[in-house]
C-alpha cells in the first residue's frame, strides 16, 4: 500500500499525554504539516480536521532495545519453526514485513536492533530497507573487532576513537553496543574463567573493566547520540548482581546505558545465602543515586519464545542447562550471537524469579526518565506483549493476581509482594516513548511539541490497560495514518537512523 503524501492535519480535542512538554491529560489540538508537528497556524482553514475527542493521544512508541534484523534473526526463525505457527499468536521471530506491521499496529513507530556485528551491518541494512513503516537503526558490536580490541588493549584513545568512528560510519550504525566485554575472546579460547571484570582477556593485558571504561570514553569523545550500550558479563548466572554493580561503579561519572538489567540482577551461588533470588536492592540503590546511567529492563513474560544474544557464552550455558538445540555464528564473524528456543513457565522457580526481578526494577527505579520499557524482544517476550507488561506496571490488582500464580517460594521471598506502586498513564508514556527517545538521542521523537516528527498513537481509554494499549484506535507515522483498530492502512518507507 502506497500512502498519499502527508497533508495538513489537525487532531482535534484529544486528551494529550506528552511528558516532554508537560501535558498530562490536557485536552488540546495537535497540528501537523509536512510530516511534522507545528505550532497552531495563523490560518487554520486549510488543515483537515480529525475528531479525537475522548481519545488518549501519545507520541509514537520507541523501542530502544530489540532484535529484528541480522543473521541471528534468520537463525531464530529456523531454530524454532514450531513457534511460527502457533494459532492466535504472532511468530516468535516474525518476518521483516510482519515485524513492521505488528509494531505499527501496536502504536510503535521507531525501533533499534541492539546487536549487529560490524561485518554483518551491510546485511542488516538490506533487511532494514524492507522493514515497513518504522524508523529504525542498529547498534554495532564494535568492541568485538580485533583492531578495536587491540587499540583498547594499548590504551590508545585516539586510535580507539578513530576505529570506532570509522566502524559506525561504515556500518551506518546509531550506537555502539558491548556484549559481555571481551567475552567473545574468552569463549573462542575455550576459557571458562570469565567470572568477573578483572580477569585479563586471553592474549591481552586488557580486562573487561578497562575495556568498558575506555570504550565508554571513546563513544563519548566521538559524540554519538546514544551512550555506550552495555550488556555486561555473566548474563543469566546466579550471583551476577555483583558483576552489574561493579559495572556501574566502573562507569560512574560516564554516560552509559545498561541493557536488559533483569538478566543481570540475580543473587545465588556460593556467596549468597538462600541460593537463587533477587539482587535488585543494592543495584537500584546505586542506579537511583547516579543519574549518568540509564537502563532498559528486559522483562520476561511467561510463554514460549526464542533467545538470541550477542553473548554466545551465555547462550551456550543456557542451552546446556535446558537441553535444547542452539546455534551460534560467533566463529564466523568478528562478533555474533547465540540463538535457541526457550519457554518461561509460571511454576518454574527460576522463571518466576526472573519475572519478579524485572518488575522489581520497574517499581523501584525512582526516575522513569532513565528507564525504557523492553522485553529484549524476543528474549524475554515478544514485543506484542508490551500491553500486558504495561498493565502489570499500571494496575496493582492485576499484578497481584499474576503474582499469586507464580512459584510459592518466590511469592514468599520476593520483595515484589510489598510493592504497591502503580504507573500512571503519564509514566507509561515516559517509559515507552519519551524516555527511550531521549536516551537514544532522538530530539524529534518521543514528544508532541513543534518540530517533532508527527508520529502519534491514539488510544481509547480503558481501565483494562492491556486491552487499551493492545489495539490503538489510530496510529500516524509522519502524519500518515498507518494503522487503525489493529489493521494496517498504509506502509510508508520509514527512515534509517544513522549517526553522522
Amino acid at each position: 500500500m502506497t500512502p498519499t503524501a502527508p497533508d495538513r492535519l489537525v487532531l482535534v480535542g484529544g486528551t494529550i499525554h506528552d511528558p516532554a512538554t508537560g501535558r498530562d491529560g490536557v485536552i488540546d489540538d495537535i497540528w501537523i504539516e509536512g510530516g511534522s508537528i507545528v505550532a497552531r497556524p495563523t490560518d487554520p482553514s486549510s488543515f483537515r480536521q480529525i475528531d479525537c475527542r475522548g481519545l488518549v493521544v501519545m507520541p509514537g512508541g520507541v523501542d530502544l532495545h530489540s532484535h529484528v534484523v541480522g543473521p541471528k534473526v534468520g537463525f531464530g526463525r529456523r531454530v524454532a519453526p514450531h513457534l511460527a505457527r502457533s494459532p492466535g499468536k504472532p511468530a516468535a521471530v516474525p518476518t521483516i514485513h510482519a515485524t513492521g506491521a505488528a509494531y505499527a499496529a501496536l502504536g510503535y513507530t521507531t525501533v533499534f536492533d541492539a546487536a549487529i556485528a560490524t561485518s554483518a551491518a551491510a546485511l542488516a541494512h538490506l533487511e532494514l530497507a524492507d522493514l515497513p513503516i518504522l524508523d529504525k537503526g542498529i547498534y554495532l558490536l564494535a568492541a568485538d573487532d580485533v583492531a578495536v580490541l587491540n587499540a583498547l588493549d594499548r590504551g590508545d584513545a585516539c586510535e580507539t576513537e578513530r576505529l570506532v568512528s570509522d566502524a559506525v560510519r561504515a556500518g551506518r550504525g546509531w550506537a555502539v553496543k558491548v556484549a559481555n566485554p571481551g567475552g567473545a575472546v574468552f569463549w573462542r579460547k575455550g576459557r571458562g574463567d570469565h567470572h568477573d571484570l578483572d580477569a585479563a582477556i586471553p592474549g591481552h593485558d586488557l580486562t573487561p573493566r578497562r575495556l568498558l571504561e575506555r570504550l565508554a570514553d571513546a563513544v563519548q569523545a566521538i559524540r554519538l547520540p546514544h551512550p555506550l550500550h552495555v550488556h555486561t558479563a555473566n548474563l543469566g548466572l546466579p550471583g551476577n548482581w555483583r558483576t552489574l554493580l561493579e559495572t556501574m561503579r566502573s562507569l560512574d561519572g560516564r554516560r552509559a546505558h545498561l541493557a536488559h538489567v533483569q538478566f543481570h540482577s540475580y543473587s545465588g551461588g556460593d556467596l549468597d545465602e538462600g541460593s537463587f533470588g533477587s539482587g535488585v536492592a543494592p543495584l537500584v540503590e546505586f542506579f537511583n543515586a547516579h543519574d549518568s546511567l540509564t537502563l532498559d529492563v528486559g522483562q520476561i513474560l511467561f510463554g514460549e519464545t526464542v533467545a538470541m544474544t550477542g553473548d554466545s557464552a551465555a547462550a551456550e550455558h543456557l542451552a546446556h542447562t535446558t537441553g535444547v538445540p542452539w546455534v551460534s555464528h560467533d566463529l564466523h564473524l568478528s562478533g555474533g550471537c547465540g540463538v535457541l528456543p526457550i519457554a518461561y513457565k509460571e511454576k518454574s522457580l527460576i522463571h518466576a524469579w526472573q519475572w519478579a526481578i524485572g518488575l522489581e526494577w520497574f517499581l523501584c527505579a525512582t526516575d522513569p526518565w532513565r528507564v525504557a520499557l523492553t522485553t529484549d524482544h524476543p528474549n524475554g517476550a515478544h514485543f506484542t506483549a508490551y500491553p500486558h507488561l504495561m498493565a502489570l506496571l499500571g494496575d496493582a490488582a492485576f499484578r497481584r493476581a499474576a503474582f499469586d500464580r507464580i512459584h510459592p517460594a518466590v511469592r514468599k521471598r520476593s520483595p515484589l509482594k510489598d510493592l504497591d506502586r502503580e504507573y500512571s498513564l503519564q509514566e507509561l508514556c515516559i517509559v515507552t516513548r519519551a524516555a527511550p527517545a531521549r536516551i537514544a538521542g532522538l530530539p524529534q521523537k518521543g514528544h508532541l511539541g513543534p518540530t517533532a516528527d508527527a508520529d502519534l498513537t491514539l488510544y481509547r481509554p480503558d481501565r483494562d490497560l492491556a486491552r487499551m494499549f493492545s489495539v490503538p484506535a489510530k496510529v500516524f507515522k509522519r502524519g500518515v495514518l498507518v494503522a487503525e483498530d489493529g489493521h494496517v492502512r498504509a506502509t510508508p518507507t520509514g527512515g534509517t537512523l544513522a549517526a553522522s
